[in-house]
């Protein structure tokens, strides 16, 4: 399109100091949906922070496929890196292609095999420890099993559990700290309030217990299987690895990308085949049919094409990074607007998401919308919950491949149905936009005898 085509407003509703910091936390689904009815490019605010928020596909595009002009940057990245360094989902451009170069084979094919059958463990473990009749709060459980498949799949030596333990938690305190840290002033920061105590101790404590492990790796020098053996092993063209800052860095950011975001994208899942018989069915004959009963495992992914479309249409509907920032190294134009260096550019995965013109109903629950007759003609750009582009998360078919065999190990033991205290109105976090609360009533099934196979 032409630049005098599209349209730019400024959003209504913006409040004295805190912009419209309120309506992104009370809300965040509904304001960020309603961007795209003000124009192509919309200023919005957060606190005394301006940035343009991108509500057409052609700038998305425009933004994702220019990273040396769209840099990772803004108050949003700011934030995040107080505690995750320069890890690959926060590092500027200057330094991203060396990074992704040497992370890169941590996440090969056979690599990614073998975190197989540790999400295995886990997805067995988490679901031992449901109960016939028990009305569980969703949410945290998923939470805790992706988080531990992370942490072995970072760390196949025997830490203890204690380590591993205090790695998870303070990782959680920290987390849940960065939210309200992006949205307030530098100055309430620095008080010493107990959220900014409790925040900078949880900081140090993860720090100090990551740094412990790299060097008790960097001593032992054999190849355990996991994460962190491939990352120590990286070499550059010119023969440089990763400095132990940098593997702290990457280490905290698979904690982000391999925790709350696929719990989140699981609970949504779950409520909506909750809400959805039909679906919910369709999914048990599918795990009856290829597990008999067993839990899933890495080889069985190709066989499970209707719990994959559920996951798709999960992230669809209830994308990861809701609001995303990009900081311009150079002056440049979008949208017939000249930006000087240091502005920040938003988009959101969920404005192309919804789009009418890419998604039938848009509104609805509906797995077969990714068979691949009816995605066949799909934009790229359409789609794109890990992103796109050079910044495309290095961690996608891992997250994928976890997200699908919890998936299909929940609904070949177990059925369920919301009950109260739920509460869906959408949280957000740095990482996710995930439900307030879900309560689901669990109840024991066995697969369908005629659906029965030898293991």
């Amino acid at each position: 399109m032409a630049e005098s085509a599209f349209t730019r407003a400024a959003a209504p509703g913006a409040l004295p100091v805190l912009g419209h910091a309120l309506h992104v936390l009370r809300d965040p689904l509904t304001f960020v949906s309603s961007l795209p009815s003000h124009g192509d490019l919309v200023e919005i605010r957060l606190g005394p922070q301006r940035m343009h928020m991108v509500c057409h596909p052609d700038l998305l595009q425009q933004v994702l496929t220019d990273d040396r002009t769209f840099d990772k940057g803004g108050p949003l990245f700011e934030r995040l890196r107080d505690f995750m360094g320069d890890g690959l989902a926060t590092c500027p451009y200057a330094v991203h292609r060396r990074r992704r170069r040497l992370a890169q084979p941590a996440f090969h094919h056979q690599r990614l095999e073998q975190y197989g059958a540790v999400m295995t463990r886990q997805l067995e473990r988490m679901l031992e420890e449901w109960k016939d009749g028990q009305v569980l709060d969703l949410f945290p459980a998923l939470s805790a099993f992706t988080l531990r498949t992370v942490s072995r799949s970072l760390f196949a030596a025997d830490l203890g559990e204690d380590r591993i333990d205090t790695i998870q938690r303070s990782f959680v305190d920290v987390f849940s700290g960065a939210l309200p840290r992006m949205l307030v002033p530098d100055s309430l920061q620095r008080l010493p309030l107990p959220g900014n105590r409790r925040y900078r101790e949880a900081a140090r404590t993860l720090t100090d217990t990551v740094n412990q492990v790299i060097a008790e790796y960097r001593e032992n020098g054999t190849d355990q299987g996991d994460l962190m053996s491939m990352l120590l092993a990286a070499r550059d063209e010119d023969g440089s690895a990763l400095s132990d800052q940098e593997l702290r860095d990457e280490v905290v950011t698979l904690f982000v990308a391999g925790g709350e975001t696929p719990a989140a994208v699981l609970s949504w899942a779950a409520v909506d085949l909750a809400a959805h018989p039909e679906s919910l069915r369709r999914l048990h004959e599918e795990t009856d049919r290829v597990l008999a009963g067993r839990l899933p495992r890495w080889q069985d992914l190709p066989q499970l094409p209707y719990t994959a479309r559920v996951i798709d249409e999960s992230m669809r509907r209830y994308p990861a990074g809701l609001l995303l920032t990009r900081t311009t190294s150079r002056e440049t134009r979008l949208a017939g607007l000249t930006l000087p260096p240091g502005s920040t550019v938003a988009f959101s995965p969920l404005l192309l998401q919804t789009r009418p013109e890419y998604y039938h109903e848009p509104e609805r629950f509906d797995p077969d919308r990714w068979l691949p007759d009816r995605a066949l003609d799909m934009p790229r750009i359409a789609f794109a919950p890990f992103g796109s582009g050079a910044r495309k998360c290095i961690g996608d078919a891992f997250a994928v491949a976890e997200m699908t065999l919890a998936l299909a190990g929940m609904a070949s033991r177990w059925t369920w149905e919301r009950t109260t205290p739920t509460d869906l109105r959408p949280a957000l976090s740095p990482a996710a936009v995930r439900p307030r609360r879900v309560s689901l009533r669990l109840t024991a099934r066995t697969p369908a005898p005629q659906a029965m196979k030898p293991l």
